[in-house]
């Protein structure tokens, strides 16, 4: 494919994400045309929401001590240029582990501080 192409591709890509990121959806449920905002599901879907994000969380840090264990042994009974590999990809290791220990508190962060933004 030919350059300019291709770039104008990626241009027109970047575009179109930015404008579908931007635009709000104002809708009503079928049976509330009234404009009544008390929605009826939203309690369901945050409850689902939290506990998929429960399971994510707790598989995400429990796979991460198992391959930190996993790490550590095999740098103790490594030879010096065994060693040496393995502390390459313990730095990338170490900051996905903080990133996924981190993340619930970050989250738990954004949500307060968005539901406390009143509309008005």
């Amino acid at each position: 494919m030919n350059k300019k192409v291709l770039k104008f591709a990626i241009v027109l890509i970047m575009i179109m994400m930015i404008v579908s990121i931007s635009i709000s959806s104002f809708a009503l449920e079928p049976g509330n045309m009234t404009g009544n905002t008390s929605a009826k599901g939203t309690n369901e879907i945050q409850n689902v929401g939290n506990s998929v994000i429960g399971i994510l969380q707790v598989v995400g840090i429990v796979l991460s001590v198992i391959v930190l264990i996993v790490l550590g042994i095999k740098y103790m009974m490594g030879s010096a240029e065994e060693k040496a590999e393995y502390k390459k990809t313990m730095m990338p290791y170490i900051i996905g582990a903080a990133l996924i220990f981190a993340a619930s508190a970050f989250a738990q962060v954004i949500y307060q501080f968005f539901t406390g933004v009143t509309a008005g």
